[in-house]
């Protein structure tokens, strides 16, 4: 926590509130005759310093609590699929990043829910948006959720998934077929194997063997049958064209764009 903290003071700084402390070094290194006329100097630094620390210990205890949060999802929680059903702007910006909110369906072994999340818009995530698929961990129990944007991108093919087996002396591409890479991945989930980059499993036969078999059953599939689809529910007009204002909000897609993909809309009426 003190560690979470120190970074927290330092973000904090970094962001102005390095005024606080400025002030007062300036304060107390003048002369006693020159602080009666920069009293002021001493207030304001030590009022800037104290928000500084109160800003700090929110933000790391913030952060706790999400670790605290996505740690116990990750050890008792289902892993899954969501279905984005909805997306429009909230008209907040975050470091120039525009704030979405998202409408979700999230469904699994005996449960399926609807849930809203406000997620950042930034230029790494657009392609899980497109594809309207994310990798959520779940607790059936309480609906509490989280987005997980790593195996999301694996998922949604915005990085490689490539997988070489020393038997077959081969490797086999399954870059974008969601349901196989849903099913390793909650694999290696079961065998508490953190999905960091490259993954050697070859320490643990009887999970190498389990992600073989996905492997060679996945390259043994049609082409169609290898990335099953969600079919997403019906939406209406103005859900179209609120997400396509969100779209362009964005800027995943150009004025130009926008206006015949809306035009498009308007004339299936």
């Amino acid at each position: 926590m003190f560690g979470r903290y120190l970074k927290s003071q330092l973000l904090v700084l970094l962001c102005g509130g390095l005024v606080g402390p400025i002030f007062l070094v300036v304060y107390f290194a003048l002369d006693p005759v020159s602080r009666e006329y920069v009293q002021w100097m001493l207030y304001v630094g030590l009022l800037v310093t104290v928000a500084d620390v109160l800003v700090a210990l929110a933000l790391a205890r913030s952060g706790a609590k999400s670790a605290a949060k996505a740690a116990a999802l990750e050890r008792h929680g289902v892993l899954t699929l969501a279905q984005i059903t909805g997306m429009s702007e909230t008209g907040t910006r975050i470091n120039d990043q525009p704030l979405l909110r998202l409408g979700l369906l999230i469904a699994g072994p005996g449960f399926a829910f609807d849930k809203e999340d406000r997620v950042l818009a930034s230029v790494t995530r657009m392609g899980n948006f497109t594809a309207r698929k994310l990798v959520v961990l779940v607790d059936p129990a309480t609906h509490e959720h989280l987005i997980d944007w790593d195996r999301s991108a694996l998922v949604n093919g915005l990085v490689p998934a490539r997988f070489t087996l020393a038997e077959d002396d081969q490797t086999y591409d399954l870059s974008g077929q969601a349901g196989p890479l849903m099913e390793i991945l909650q694999i290696l989930k079961a065998g508490n194997v953190p999905l960091k980059g490259m993954v050697d499993l070859r320490s643990d036969p009887e999970l190498r063997q389990q992600i073989q078999d996905v492997v060679r059953r996945a390259a043994d599939r049609p082409p169609a049958d290898a990335a099953p689809e969600f079919t997403p529910p019906e939406r209406s007009t103005a859900q179209r064209l609120e997400e396509l204002q969100a779209l362009r909000g964005t800027g995943a897609i150009t004025d130009d764009e926008y206006a015949a993909k809306r035009q498009q809309i308007i004339s299936e009426l």
